[in-house]
């Protein structure tokens, strides 16, 4: 009898390692499908939310998004070229699905908390209407895909230069001279 209930259970053990191992997926068959997203959830989505109600999306400061923000008069027209420059950031095409994706999204640029452009690139120029005199605030912000701010210990991944514009000086000439004094973010 003991011969019979040592088979059965070995059996037993045989039939639910099986049946377990075949539900299982150590995710290298999905890696192996090509690019795909991950469907799982990026960060912890926060109450705290921006000054357009878009909530905060919260990730480890360790690989989290960085973004710098570097804003130069252009002399030609008086507007002004904003670089960013960005780490642990991808900027996504336009079309992509509305999800949170690591590391991926598009930014905002905002001239004293008001949103100017979204942006896809890192290469911007701001417009002079856009800044009249005066010194203002040009933040860049960081958004996930499905509109979220990527935020590290509660605050948006973000950066913010200080420009002043000062308006233009005729030359002797009667040419004009613009008076606008380069940024970079404060540091």
């Amino acid at each position: 009898m003991s011969w019979s209930r040592a088979v059965l259970t070995a059996l037993a053990v045989c039939a639910l390692l099986m049946a377990g191992s075949a539900g299982c997926d150590s995710g290298d068959a999905q890696a192996r499908k090509g690019d795909r997203v991950s469907p799982s959830p990026v960060g912890k989505v926060l109450d705290n939310t921006d000054g357009q109600g878009r909530h905060y999306r919260e990730v480890d400061k360790k690989g989290a998004p960085e973004v710098g923000i570097e804003v130069e008069p252009d002399a030609a027209d008086d507007s002004w070229d904003v670089t960013l420059t960005v780490h642990d950031f991808r900027f996504s095409p336009a079309g992509v699905k509305s999800q949170a994706v690591a590391g991926r999204g598009t930014v905002r640029l905002l001239v004293d908390g008001r949103t100017v452009a979204r942006l896809r690139v890192p290469e911007y120029r701001l417009a002079a209407d856009l800044v009249p005199h005066g010194t203002h605030h040009v933040t860049a912000r960081l958004y996930a895909d499905d509109g979220t701010v990527w935020a590290v210990h509660g605050k948006p991944v973000e950066s913010t230069a200080d420009i002043t514009a000062s308006g233009a000086l005729a030359t002797p000439d009667g040419g004009k001279v613009p008076r606008s004094a380069p940024a970079r973010e404060p540091g």
